[in-house]
């Protein structure tokens, strides 16, 4: 591995094999690695999970883990590249899986491939490249760094649609600075089409969605092997009252996310228009999931929020107020907000107009312009229902 400089992440799919085909035209000495972050025995898993264990790396993956290594190894044989492999699953269960238990039964709702952004593909592979001889990484997400007077600067991709930078809003200065990112200035038809002109195994694979440990599953269904259902009341709000009355039975409350429409199974309820039913809320202290009619229900809007203790790409803020725009969830809109950086390095933000269902334990990622700031976990915001609760919790 002396005279391999970088190692490319390949994970199976279209973005992995051209970000691979680019280094290797461009005369980059590579190789490539296949991570292994989820495996499990169906068997074993409800088992494991009722007994508190970790998943064994064997059996059939519903993510697809054999046929991604296959079209991993077919995309290097194709490229005349050496691959190697590394069982992450461990430490994707301690670094990832276990705080998305945790967030989930806390009734938050978190983002695990920021985590996985975090603590696997940009460490733990990270370090293996480095064990391999390598210098840099390389990914196939859609993204940019650009190398400013010894900074690094985390830019959006150049196809907006598919821009990633919202997922990697985590990482540090090391670590863009070990990384390389050659589909940023791609667009995805043209990634496509890179990979048939090469024959590349991968050029029409559907692009992988969702949780990587979910995969093709029923989400509600995967979760109830880690978080036991706990059946409660669903109440609808009610005009100006948040405490409305019992309309239906939930499963669990944890099952369920801000805004959410599927899975309430709430037929037409006497009182009531024959309208769609959105989540406003949860309390998971009583157990008790509230709804109400229109997805722009004013229970949905906050125009304020305050995160957990930030993390900042250029190691610090830019200032301790300043004005941004930023992002509360993935391919949202950019939304205008002021910043203000407390004490303790947490956020207070508050945007130029309400928001619809901004909801905790998912990410705040700022920027300025093209350039990524960083961003952090939402903790709580000014909706009127989650100040209801707050104020009758205490």
């Amino acid at each position: 591995m002396a005279s391999v400089r970088t190692v490319v992440g390949m994970s199976g799919g279209v973005d992995s094999s051209v970000a691979a085909l680019r280094l290797r035209d461009a005369g980059e000495p590579i190789a490539g690695l296949f991570m292994q972050n989820w495996a499990e025995d169906d068997a074993q898993d409800s088992a494991s999970a009722a007994e508190g264990r970790k998943p064994k790396a064997a059996g059939k993956s519903d993510c697809r883990a054999e046929d991604d290594r296959r079209d991993a190894v077919a995309v290097c044989g194709r490229l005349g590249l050496p691959i190697h492999f590394r069982d992450f699953s461990s430490q994707y269960w301690d670094g990832v899986f276990a705080h998305f238990l945790a967030e989930y039964a806390a009734g938050r709702t978190p983002n695990p491939d920021v985590l996985c952004n975090r603590e696997i593909k940009f460490k733990h592979f990270l370090d293996a490249a480095h064990e391999l001889g390598a210098e840099f990484i390389a990914t196939g997400h859609y993204a940019r760094v650009e190398r400013v007077g010894g900074r690094q600067r985390l830019l959006r991709a150049a196809d907006r649609g598919k821009d990633q930078s919202y997922f990697l809003h985590q990482l540090g200065q090391a670590q863009l600075a070990s990384t390389q990112f050659p589909l940023g200035d791609l667009i995805k038809r043209d990634v496509r089409q890179m990979a048939l002109d090469a024959g590349l195994p991968t050029a029409a694979k559907k692009d992988s969605t969702g949780i990587c440990f979910i995969g093709e599953r029923d989400f509600r269904e995967f979760l109830s092997r880690y978080l036991p259902a706990r059946e409660g009341e669903i109440r609808a709000v009610d005009g100006d009252r948040a405490d409305g009355r019992a309309i239906g039975r939930h499963a669990g409350v944890f099952y369920f996310t801000l805004g959410q429409r599927e899975g309430l199974n709430i037929g037409g309820v006497r009182g009531y228009e024959a309208a769609p039913w959105y989540v406003v809320g949860k309390d998971v202290a009583r157990n008790v999931l509230y709804v109400d009619q229109g997805s722009d229900s004013r229970w949905l809007r906050s125009q304020a929020l305050w995160s957990e203790t930030a993390h900042w790409i250029d190691g610090a803020p830019p200032a301790r107020r300043f004005a941004c725009s930023a992002q509360t969830r993935y391919r949202q809109p950019d939304e205008a907000c002021e910043v203000e950086v407390l004490d303790d390095g947490r956020l207070q933000v508050r945007f130029a107009r309400p928001q619809r269902a901004v909801t905790p334990g998912q990410s705040l990622v700022l920027y300025d312009g093209e350039v990524c700031l960083g961003g952090a976990v939402i903790a709580a915001t000014d909706a009127p229902l989650e100040q209801h609760l707050k104020v009758n919790a205490a």
